[in-house]
């Protein structure tokens, strides 16, 4: 089996970059937030759930997990985490920064450059100095554009995720996770280097603290000999009579002595015996800090084991929670086209039922209608015969008229009138519409 799998392991050698926190209020305030959360009727929603429920609450996910987001990332900044580390940039954020770190990169080569160029009056006088001065000007620039380059991505990256969807913020939340366990072992490897640092410290004050008693040992040692001495010397001192001798003199000048040997052996013994209680408490102490600290490493171990394991899980997790949004939306978008297709399918069928029995309808106006056509047809006829018969009658007129009058009998004529087609064309050569009436040969034409 891999070695991977280890999630307790904890490689001391790394060497990892130390991070100042500043606790604040961050902690607490998150907690609070997610304290809140708690919501006493959510069974009954489950309960009662529809697919329009379900969007508030997919809704209210993502507002959740966008303040979760906002928090982390002001959190960040409280503790001192350096934001491109701890939040997952796209190209354009990730660029601000790049751009501005390769700016700074390039102004101090050129500061470099310049500065390494040998100070002789041939290259002062092409500019040597006033290079360099331009140089430090632009590193400075640099730096302070470097300096806000974070604060740029970081307004470019809250103001993406002001409109991300979930699936981006679950995506955040992950890589926020994923960061947080390279940082959790980075914190066991600084304290399982502390923890070795006060190993080392225990076994040096044991040590001196073993010195520090030897030494006492001596020095109470000498101590003794020293008293005894000085015994001795105030007793040879007390049998002189003469006050005013020599001998006198000489031996308060003895018992001077040793009473100064005796107090700096006396005030090296209380150094020694504060040393080695010094010592002794600092064994102690660290003992006690060692405690604490792998206390602390062991939980860090235990919160970086179940947060990977679980990060690991809760990828999945989350892609089955998008999916399943997805799958409600495809869900919905079915039930609508669905419920269209019916109000369709209604529309038509409704439309198509106005349609036969509005055909119904019209053949039976028709129906209804011929009777009324036939009458006004017949009136139409009558007046049409009567017209025809006062048109006749006026022709007899008009013909006994001609008769009286020329001689010429036209009730043969208008007979032939009457008989012949109206409509139809006359088979004169001269391209005249013929009208019934026989043409007269050219010779009888009166008008010609």
């Amino acid at each position: 089996m891999s070695d991977d799998f280890d999630l307790l392991e904890t490689n001391s050698q790394e060497k990892n970059e130390k991070v100042d926190v500043n606790w604040g209020k961050a902690i607490d305030t998150m907690k609070s937030k997610l304290a809140q959360e708690y919501d006493p009727e959510s069974r009954q929603k489950i309960l009662n759930a529809t697919l329009d429920d379900v969007v508030h609450m997919a809704e209210k996910d993502r507002a959740t997990l966008l303040d979760a987001i906002k928090d982390l990332t002001d959190y960040q900044d409280e503790v001192g985490i350096l934001f491109e580390r701890f939040s997952s940039l796209n190209e354009d954020e990730q660029k601000v920064i790049d751009d501005a770190q390769k700016a700074l990169e390039r102004a101090k080569i050129e500061l470099e450059d310049a500065q390494n160029k040998p100070d002789t009056w041939w290259n002062n006088l092409w500019g040597r100095k006033s290079k360099i001065k331009k140089a430090e000007d632009t590193l400075k620039e640099a730096e302070k554009t470097r300096a806000a380059a974070d604060n740029k991505a970081k307004a470019m990256f809250q103001e993406r995720i002001e409109s991300a969807d979930v699936q981006t913020l679950l995506s955040e939340l992950s890589y926020k996770s994923q960061a947080a366990i390279t940082r959790l072992k980075n914190r066991e490897v600084e304290i399982k280097e502390v923890e070795d640092k006060l190993q080392d410290a225990i076994v040096e004050a044991s040590k001196n603290h073993t010195k520090a008693l030897e030494k006492k040992a001596e020095t109470e040692a000498k101590l003794e000999e020293q008293y005894a001495l000085l015994k001795q010397a105030r007793q040879a001192l007390e049998e002189v009579a003469d006050k005013q001798s020599t001998e006198y003199s000489e031996a308060l000048a003895k018992v001077t002595e040793l009473e100064q040997k005796v107090e700096e052996l006396e005030g090296l013994k209380n150094a020694y015996t504060t040393l080695a209680a010094s010592k002794d408490s600092f064994v102690h102490k660290h003992n006690l800090t060692i405690k604490v600290l792998t206390s602390l490493r062991s939980n860090l171990q235990t919160h970086r084991a179940k947060l990977k394991s679980d990060t690991d899980e809760r990828l999945k997790y989350y892609d089955g929670y998008v999916v399943a949004l997805k799958a409600r939306t495809d869900q919905e978008f079915a039930s609508i086209l669905e419920h269209l297709g019916v109000k369709t399918d209604e529309h038509i069928g409704e439309t198509l039922a106005a349609m036969h029995t509005a055909s119904a309808r019209a053949r039976q106006e028709m129906m209804d209608n011929i009777p009324v056509h036939e009458k006004v047809m017949q009136g139409v006829y009558s007046s049409y015969a009567e017209a025809l018969q006062e048109i006749r009658a006026k022709d007899v007129d008009i013909q006994k008229n001609f008769a009286e009058r020329y001689g010429i009998d036209m009730k043969e004529i208008f007979e032939d009138y009457y008989k012949a087609d109206a409509n139809k064309p006359s088979k004169d050569n001269s391209g005249g519409v013929g009208n019934g009436v026989p043409k007269q040969d050219t010779e009888d034409d009166l008008l010609g």
